[in-house]
């Protein structure tokens, strides 16, 4: 049912009933944090809305008119109601905040959330928020996307370009792949060229992970020598002699820092990619989950 343009809004009610229970609109204001002026002009704004005198001015204050004292009694149960209404929305708003669930994919769950679950804690710290329960899946980059897909996750994080229907992303970070071997390995005193690369069988990541899939993309490679499912796997067999491999800089930073592990590189061979935000298509993050995507995109 429409109402009819004469009913005031929730806020100019709440001011009338102000002005009633104070005899002011000095101390109306005082208690709305409102000038006395601007009390006045609300109040002749509601009249004239109405059609009809509410309040009236004497040298001991104001007093409502017999038509205001209506109106005060007519209003003050639905503000109980609004004030209802309120405290409703806001439980609905704390038990959406209160989880959020997210999915990533290897590279972004191990060396970027961290610090962007640490950023929100922080946030929500200093504005004296609770903070919220995060429940973090890690899988490949498919997997992730199959889960936003079905509306079983609210958010994921997934590597490389191919994004299907049905998402709405934002990057968040750019990565580069490097080819990594163990000290001693033949291609630390000489280089392959790509060809070379291509026809070597590799110590790669199952299928549908990101990596996998963006080198596939540049190069056109051998099966692979041996498929694990995890980077620090990986790390481990390209370290025991199983082969080269192809993984993010992120993930073996401070094992060529250390000389653990050699970077090779590939001449005519860059390998970069897009480390994106996902979510359905149509819908916007909210609550923690957009604050988490600020906080992923500033840090890019």
């Amino acid at each position: 049912m429409a109402l009819s343009p004469h009913v005031p809004d929730l806020s100019s009610l709440e001011l009338l009933v102000t002005v009633a229970g104070t005899g002011s609109f000095g101390a109306a204001g005082r208690e709305l944090g409102l000038t006395q002026q601007a009390v006045s002009a609300r109040i002749r704004t509601i009249e004239r809305l109405i059609g009809v005198p509410l309040v009236q001015r004497t040298p001991r204050g104001s007093r409502l008119t017999d038509a205001g004292r209506l109106l005060v009694g007519w209003s003050t149960p639905v503000l109980n109601a609004a004030a209802e209404l309120d405290a409703g929305i806001d439980s609905l708003r704390e038990r959406r905040d209160g989880h959020l669930a997210i999915a990533a994919s290897f590279t972004v769950a191990e060396y970027l959330l961290p610090g962007w679950l640490v950023a929100l804690a922080a946030e929500q710290t200093a504005a004296a928020r609770p903070r919220t329960a995060v429940h973090l899946a890690v899988h490949n980059s498919d997997q992730v996307i199959a889960e936003i897909l079905d509306g079983t996750t609210e958010l994921g994080f997934v590597e490389g370009p191919d994004l299907p229907p049905g998402l709405a992303h934002q990057v968040v970070a750019r990565d580069e792949l490097v080819v990594v071997v163990p000290p001693g390995h033949p291609w630390t005193r000489r280089a392959p060229d790509v060809a070379a690369l291509a026809a070597t069988p590799l110590v790669a990541r199952e299928a549908g992970s990101g990596t996998r899939r963006a080198y596939e993309r540049a190069v056109s490679p051998a099966d692979p020598a041996v498929e694990l499912s995890s980077t620090s796997a990986i790390r481990s067999a390209v370290l025991a002699g199983a082969g080269p491999a192809v993984l993010s800089d992120l993930a073996v930073h401070d094992d060529l820092a250390t000389g653990r592990l050699i970077r090779v590189r590939v001449h005519g061979l860059v390998l970069t990619r897009d480390l994106s935000a996902v979510w359905a298509d149509g819908s916007t993050p909210t609550g923690p989950a957009r604050d988490l995507l600020r906080i992923a995109t500033r840090r890019r």
